[in-house]
């Protein structure tokens, strides 16, 4: 752009940036009919009493907490109860193979006594 064009351009931008730009052509005010037809339909509830709700509330949350603990606690006892039968099993096998090492040694001490 060249200066001219940006001088023939300010009065315009002046004039846009004076007006205002939202002019309220109503207020938002509801009429009397209007606020008394807005009436709630909705049934009353009955109030449940605190000291039920919250015992109610109390003995499903240590239910829950129980329950929790419960499946935790059967899980590890799984996985301990594997591992020890593994354990057993390898101590098992150590053995018998101890064993026999045993049983040839004796049979091999017996044939050179005599």
């Amino acid at each position: 752009m060249t200066m001219s064009a940006c001088k023939r351009m300010v009065p315009a931008m002046r004039s846009v940036a004076t007006k205002p730009a939202f002019v309220a052509a109503r207020s938002f005010s509801a009429s009397s009919l209007m606020r008394e037809g807005a009436t709630p339909t909705l049934p009353a509830r009955k109030p449940v009493g605190a000291f039920r709700g919250g015992i109610f509330g109390f003995l499903t949350g240590s239910l829950v907490a129980s329950a929790a603990v419960y499946v935790y606690v059967l899980g590890e006892y799984r996985i301990a109860n594997e591992s020890l039968n593994e354990d057993i099993l390898a101590l098992q096998s150590a053995t018998q193979r101890l064993q026999t090492y045993i049983g040839e040694l004796e049979t091999k001490v017996d044939k050179l006594k005599k």
